[in-house]
């Protein structure tokens, strides 16, 4: 059993994480893997106070504040820092809302800066050839075969996938029902082939995978239960290498070139945005960086003054 980061907080500072973490378990449907990480920065947070001196949530001010991001900066990347300075951030918030405080302890704080790392993606080639490596003879390369295309059709995260219920799925109509991050639904596309894939796998495929305790989950493995994260990725590892593609190739790849090939044929920004089920726009706003990394490197090659540089 795996322990509860809480047990090691300092007692005062301990309720008002909780009440905090159980708030975004009911307002945010929090996951537990989340939950724990959450919790675990709050906890190094709540030990360095206390080391400082201070003896619970209301009384830390702006300068410790300060002092636990610098601190934090000597031992974390960017992101680490990013994302402890967050969780801080929102319980700071929480308190004021509950009256905890009167002020936001962490306003002054600022955020470490990142470089941001644009996502790796797939040529049109590329994908074609991933698309069409898994061998339709048997009902589990039907089975990857749909994946495959389901991924690339509709970017999906490698556990919306694998969450798909037979119910999840419109054929009839074309689209799917997601549930994402935070629980929240949305209605995603499908395209034509990857419906025919679909329709392929769901009719004969699937039914030679199904066990006496299978229930509805649409993806299925060998024993007939639903097809975990880890499975998928191996697969299309495996798929990679048998379509002769060298680069690093993960489930996320697809979901990447999902977005920047849309964009490159003209899609709105903020329809890729719901398509992908991102909250904010400047996530999306990433892959429109990636197409004008690829319009550099395109001029720097061809255009004959810039041969040179």
């Amino acid at each position: 059993m795996v322990a509860d980061p809480l047990e090691k907080i300092p007692g005062s500072f301990s309720e008002p994480v909780e009440s905090f973490l159980a708030w975004l378990e009911l307002e945010r449907g929090l996951s537990g893997h989340t939950r724990s990480a959450y919790a675990r920065d709050l906890v190094q947070a709540a030990q360095f106070f206390q080391n400082l001196g201070f003896s619970a949530w209301g009384t830390v001010d702006p300068a410790a504040t300060n002092a636990w991001s610098a601190a934090m900066a000597k031992k974390y990347t960017p992101s680490s820092q990013a994302r402890k300075l967050s969780a801080l951030r929102m319980l700071a918030r929480h308190l004021v809302r509950e009256r905890v405080r009167k002020d936001d302890f962490t306003g002054l704080t600022a955020s470490p800066k990142q470089m941001r790392k644009l996502p790796g993606v797939l040529d049109v080639s590329e994908v074609d050839r991933l698309l069409q490596a898994p061998s339709l003879g048997t009902p589990i390369g039907l089975r990857d075969r749909a994946i495959l295309e389901l991924f690339y059709s509709s970017g999906l995260r490698v556990s919306e996938l694998c969450s798909l219920f037979l119910q999840s799925i419109d054929l009839d109509e074309g689209y799917l029902r997601v549930f994402g991050k935070g629980k929240k639904e949305r209605i995603v596309p499908i395209g034509s082939t990857a419906l025919v894939a679909l329709r392929d796998y769901l009719a004969t495929g699937r039914p030679q995978m199904v066990k006496e305790k299978t229930g509805s989950e649409l993806f299925l493995s060998r024993l007939g239960r639903a097809i975990s994260r880890k499975m998928v990725w191996v697969m299309i590892k495996n798929m990679a290498l048998k379509a002769g593609i060298k680069k690093p190739i993960k489930p996320h790849l697809l979901r990447h070139s999902f977005a920047t090939h849309l964009l490159e044929g003209g899609a709105d920004l903020r329809a890729i945005q719901e398509m992908l089920g991102h909250a904010d726009i400047g996530t999306t706003q990433i892959y429109t960086s990636v197409q004008s990394s690829r319009l550099v490197e395109e001029h720097t090659l061809f255009h004959p003054r810039a041969k040179d540089k």
